[in-house]
Parts: C-alpha cells; structure tokens; sequence
C-alpha cells in the first residue's frame, strides 16, 4: 500500500502562509512556521481564540486516499483507488504495528506440548505421537480432546495456562501444602479473577505433575549418588497431625570439589505400637539403600529414635554403624537433670508470662513500664514442652524484663491483688532462675553449632561433649543447690549415652571425624592413652583403604612401582650419566624416593598429624581442597566421614528448620513420601 495523499490540518482554515511565518487571520498575529508543524498554531488558537478552535485530529474522521498495487501481476498495473474511513479514536503507532506484525509471525502455541522428532509430533503431557505434515490442526485437535485444561481459550494463549498451572504445582511443592488445595472454592474464586477464562487443573492433574517433578529429581540424584564414593544417612522419625508416625531417610555426601550435600531419599510409615517396629525399621532402611543402590556406600545412619526402633539387635544386618542424633541425646540429658524445683519454676514462668501475652491490659501497661525504664520494648517469651532450648530463651526474656513486670504486678489499677499473689515469683525463684539460665545458654549453644547445615558438624561433637562434660558442667562454689544437682545429672547423662569412658571410644564414627578435622586432630581432650588409641585406629583405617586399593589395582600397580625403581644393574649408563651424582642418586634410590614419606601409608598420618593445626573458624572441607593432594589416603578417608551430620533433621533449632517440621505435619498419607522428596530436593 502506497500513500498518495495527505489529509490537510483544519488549523490552516484560520492560518495563511507568507514564507517561513504564518498569520492568524483572525487577530494578524505572525509565527514561525518550521515546515509541516502545526503544533504552535494549534496553541495559538486554544489560547487565544478557543471558541474558533478546529475539532482536534483525534475527534474528525480521517479520510485517505491509498494506492493498491497488485504485485503479483506485473503486466497489469491497474490502479484501484480507496477510501477508507477510519475511527476518529484510533491511532496506528508504529510499536502497535510492529506488535502486529509479531502476533501474525508468532509460533503456534501448540508447541509448547509438542516436540517434533523427525517427521513425528510427540505429545510432552501423554506420549501420544502424531505425523507430522506442516499442520498443527492434528495437534490442536489432539489437545482439545485430551488435555483440555491445556486448550487455549477466548484469546488467552496455551503457554498463558501451562505456565500457571505449573506455578501453582510449584507452590504447591515449596510450601508443601494439600493438592486437595486446587478443589477448593476461595481458590478457584481467586484463580477465576486473576487469569481471565483459566479453567483450574483437577486434583489428578496436579498430581501428574507434581509426579513427573518427582521423577526427574529420581533421576538427577541417582545420577550424583553414583559418582560418590561414601554417603552417610539419616533416619528422621517425626509424627504427623493424623498422628501417624513417619521416618525420613536422608543421606549426605561429600563432593569431588568438597561441597558437602544433602537430599532426602525415602519417607516410610512406622506402624505404632507393633511387636516388630524395630524390625520393621530396620527393614524400611535397609529397602531404601536397595533401591538408590548404594548399598557398600553407607559409612554410618544418625537417627534420633527415641523408643530403640534401631535396636543393636534389630540393626545386625547393616553393615554400618548407627548413631543416635546428639540435638537428641542433648535433649534427653537435660530432661535427665530437671529436678522437681526446677520444673516447678518452669511452670511458674510460663504461667506468668501467659497471663501477659494473653491479657491486653497487662501487656499494655507492661510496654509502657519498658518505656518508663529505658528497657528494650520486646514481648515475653512461651517456652515450648517439645523443645528445651525455649526455657532458657523464656528465661533470659524475663531476667531483661523484671523490674517491669514487678511494677505491672504491682499497680492495682492493672493487677488485682490475688491475681498478683498467684503469679508473682519470689526472690528465690528469681535467683534460681539468673544462675539457671547461663547453664541452659551454654548448652543451647552447643546444639546451635552441631545443628547447623553449613558446615561439617559430627567432628565437633565430642570436643564439644568433652568440654561440657569437663568444663561447664562442673558445679561452682557460687551455684545455688538446684543448679549444682542439674549440672552433675546432665554431665552424667551425656557420659553415659556418649560413651565418653568406653575403652572402644576410639571406633566412633564421631571421633574418627574429629581426627580428619584438622581443627581437632590433635584431640586434647582425651588422656594420651585415648589418643594413642585413637591414632592406631587411623593407621588401622588408612592401611584398610590401601588393602582396597591394591585389591581393585592388582598388576597395574606392581608394574608402576617396577618402573618407578629401575634395575641399574642391567641398564646402559652412559659415561656423562655415571659421572654425574645427582642423576646417579636417582638411578640407585628411585624418582619416587624424595616423596615417599608423603605417599607411605604410616608416614602420612605421622606428618599428618604433626602439621600445624588451623584456627577455628575455617571450615575443614576448605582445608581438605587445599590440603587433599598432600595426603591423598586420610583425603579419602575425610570425604567417608566427614559426610555424617551431627544431627538428624539439620538447623533443627533454626526458624527454617522449624517451618519444615510445621509444614510437613499436614501433609496427606498417600503424597508425604513425593512432597518431602520434591521439597528437600529442589
């Protein structure tokens, strides 16, 4: 189409040209003209003459003339004049035409189901496979039959719907809620307002979904358990809401970069109250490491069993030692050591500080006495049945607070008096409290460093334990007689479960790791009888490790170390080669002599363990990647130990780790193995 005519701007009906100037023929006033603008003279006339101002562009009736040139005939050049008569409202930009030249070349939409392959179609949603003929009519068809919930609809493109429908299914799986979730009316309602003419995926279709998610996490994870060498497990027993009892089997692993990794691998039903839990446990584990084929692989499964599912009887079939979860042994130790005076003052607390977070008049008068006396403006703490870590956070809240509780409890326009008699703590009670509570602190934060998911944590648990047990758990001449009692039966309580005087202390998987700590190697807190122990069962492991290695080299190995050590007594030594010492020395002793130490089993972990220790604070799988080709035998045996967490469910006391297990408590029956699965995976 080629423009033959322009419309003339009805501002020239007021308007005369003399050369570069215009005049307004209505008041003689002269303006620049700059050639084809009329912009000025249209400001001219709205403000001086605005009952004479001409009807805006976008308010006529534009008429053109346009010339049709009809292509494909060449010999026929007949002109065939138009006249179009356009909406006085719309304007062509040229970003709307360029916009419409793009809708007209877009791809069809049907391809983001299909893919071709060959001279085939394949349908992503069900397998279906159509021939394909430069038509997407077959596949269009197929979709509206088959996948109706996929079909475009009143304009909305397909990938419009797929892409929705695959949010929802991701935020399904993030925040691990109910598929039912998509049937429910106030989501439909809200789903119908956002996405114009969206019709909302069934329960089976989210489900299909969230499967083939499943699936091909199955296979990624499969594929990066088969390049590890060692995987630790973990069994998480938890109850959900239904009080069903779950276990959740995990593994971590370390990679040839040193990264430590984590997925989770099964969740399995533990029937309550059967004859056989443990044996059925123990079945379930040993099931899951069958079936992710890696079984020879286990180094060591922590849990945090508290009811002996994970017998010693019932585990004769595994071929790894088991570990009970140190948060859970920490958490029996202090319910071990909570007197009868202590609870009561618990109780008491929490009584207290129930009444102020429930009554809006307390609570009220209590902000303002926080302003009153400088204090930090904070609620009070509930401390929590399930988690022992609360009571000294309930504590160290209400030491800050005192002085202003004391004064709410006090006023009587907000207290009466028999309510302040019932909560009011006395003076002991309070003293108990301030010297109880560093106590709760200190072992708060030893569960806080071995709960953490960042680093390697099985190496700090028996220099932590070893430190409790012979530092901060020992009672002190200023202790109140409640806190002195509660020291020695935690101390008791972890000597016994850690086994920290058994003369086969040196077996532990955790004090293996404290060994290929560098941070801990040196292991000051045991005896020199526990650490000479401890470095005979390294030798013992590392000369292990050459058994295998040799068993799986066989002559390949032999012919490389016969070629290291060259029989010179048969070799050609030319004259320049025997007058020079040096290289002479190399023919008698071997190329490899200057290294051996390092490469000698026994002479590694020696040099090993006389390097200088580093400093806290670096992270050992750091020290390993730099380090690791120095001592390439205690590298490997690092990347089997190293591996084990600390805990059974990591970051246990973070906010993170507690919305998981909040999360995971609603979870269905039938979906709670998938849904953990493409939760902790992704």
């Amino acid at each position: 189409m080629k423009r033959t005519g322009r419309r003339r701007s009805s501002v020239w009906d007021c308007f005369e040209q003399t050369g570069n100037f215009v005049r307004c023929m209505k008041c003689n006033a002269t303006l620049k003209y700059c050639g084809g603008a009329t912009t000025s003279m249209m400001n001219h006339m709205s403000r001086h003459h605005s009952s004479a101002t001409p009807m805006d562009e976008d308010e006529k009736p534009v008429i053109c003339t346009v010339q049709c040139i009809e292509e494909d005939n060449a010999s026929n050049n007949s002109e065939i004049t138009q006249v179009a008569v356009m909406s006085p409202n719309i304007n062509i930009t040229p970003a709307e035409r360029d916009s419409s030249e793009r809708k007209r070349l877009k791809r069809s939409s049907v391809w983001d189901i299909f893919i071709k392959v060959d001279d085939e179609v394949h349908c992503t949603m069900c397998g279906t496979k159509l021939k394909y003929r430069s038509s997407t009519t077959s596949m269009m068809y197929h979709i509206k039959n088959k996948h109706q919930d996929a079909a475009p609809n009143d304009g909305v493109s397909l990938a419009t719907h797929a892409e929705v429908t695959e949010l929802i299914s991701k935020m399904i799986e993030k925040d691990m809620l109910p598929i039912s979730m998509v049937s429910g009316d106030g989501f439909r309602e809200l789903l119908a307002y956002t996405v114009h003419s969206y019709k909302m995926p069934s329960v089976g279709d989210v489900t299909r979904i969230i499967e083939g998610h499943f699936h091909e996490k199955v296979e990624e994870l499969m594929v990066q358990l088969g390049r590890v060498e060692k995987v630790a497990l973990t069994a998480d027993f938890w109850t959900g809401l239904t009080f069903q009892r779950y276990m959740t089997v995990s593994c971590s692993f370390i990679t040839d970069d040193w990264q430590g990794r984590s997925a989770v691998l099964q969740t399995h039903k533990v029937s309550a109250g059967s004859h056989s839990t443990a044996d059925t446990v123990t079945e379930s584990v040993l099931s899951t490491v069958q079936a992710w084929a890696i079984a020879g692989k286990v180094t060591s499964c922590v849990h945090n069993d508290t009811q002996n599912s994970l017998s010693v009887q019932a585990c004769t079939r595994a071929t790894w030692d088991y570990t009970i979860c140190f948060a859970t042994t920490l958490q029996q130790a202090v319910s071990d050591g909570l007197s009868e005076d202590l609870l009561r003052i618990v109780v008491a607390a929490g009584k207290l500080v129930k009444h102020f977070n429930c009554n809006l008049l307390a609570n009220e008068a209590l902000e303002q006495k926080q302003v009153q006396m400088c204090l930090p403006q904070r609620k009070l703490i509930q401390s929590s049945k399930d988690r022992w870590d609360t009571i000294c956070d309930m504590f160290e809240r209400l030491l800050e607070q005192r002085w202003a509780i004391k004064a709410v409890l006090s006023d009587r326009s907000v207290t009466s008096r028999q309510e302040a008699q019932t909560l009011e703590i006395e003076d002991d009670c309070w003293q108990i409290i301030e010297n109880f509570t560093p106590v709760l602190a200190t072992l708060k934060w030893a569960t806080t460093v071995i709960s953490a998911d960042t680093e390697v944590s099985i190496s700090n648990i028996y220099p932590i334990t070893f430190s409790l047990v012979q530092t901060h758990l020992v009672p002190k001449e200023n202790d109140v007689e409640q806190v002195s009692e509660f020291k020695l039966k935690v101390q008791q309580s972890l000597r016994n479960h850690m086994e920290v005087d058994s003369n086969d202390l040196a077996s532990k998987p955790a004090l293996i790791a404290s060994m290929l700590d560098p941070r801990h190697k040196h292991l000051s807190f045991l005896t020199p009888t526990g650490r000479l122990a401890a470095k005979v069962k390294l030798h013992e492991l590392v000369s292990k490790l050459d058994a295998v290695v040799t068993a799986t080299a066989g002559a390949k190995d032999e012919q490389q170390e016969t070629l290291v050590t060259p029989d010179i007594s048969q070799a050609a030594v030319p004259s320049q080669i025997r007058s020079d010492t040096k290289n002479t020395m190399v023919l008698l002793l071997g190329d490899n002599y200057s290294s051996s130490y390092a490469t000698d089993s026994e002479a590694q972990v020696d040099y090993y363990l006389r390097d200088i220790a580093p400093s806290l604070d670096i992270n050992p799988l750091d020290w390993w990647r730099v380090n690791g080709p120095r001592f390439p035998k205690l590298a490997t045996l690092a990347r089997h130990y190293l591996c084990v967490p600390g805990v059974s469910l990591p970051s246990l006391l973070s906010e993170a780790g507690q919305t998981f297990a909040t999360m995971r408590r609603r979870l269905s029956p039938e979906h709670v193995d998938m849904m953990i699965f493409v939760n902790r995976n992704a």
